[in-house]
């Protein structure tokens, strides 16, 4: 619906210019060999730009500080008034 198109990083768009370099010499010349080899350190180099993923521990944390929190918060409003310290359970991610 809402797609906005990204511009291309000046890494792809290097990328993009080897690989049509590639089409300009035969299969198994050095040029060919050489432009291959520079877009695998091309890659390599993207693969490296990319962040990292939130590991599955951080995740667990995460849900298990909103879950704590739920429940006291659901405690409180069933009439069981404890002051509220959801809040201060929540530890802080590093």
């Amino acid at each position: 619906m809402f797609s906005r198109v990204r511009e291309p990083t000046p890494l792809e768009l290097e990328i993009d210019r080897a690989v049509r370099e590639l089409k300009n010499h035969a299969i198994g010349s050095q040029e060919y060999t050489q432009t291959l080899d520079a877009i695998v350190k091309l890659h390599r180099m993207k693969e490296e730009e990319k962040p990292e993923s939130v590991s599955r521990d951080t995740m667990a944390a995460i849900v298990a500080n909103f879950v704590g929190m739920i429940m006291v918060i659901r405690h409180e409003h069933l009439g069981n008034v404890i002051t509220s310290r959801a809040w201060n359970m929540v530890t802080r991610i590093r």
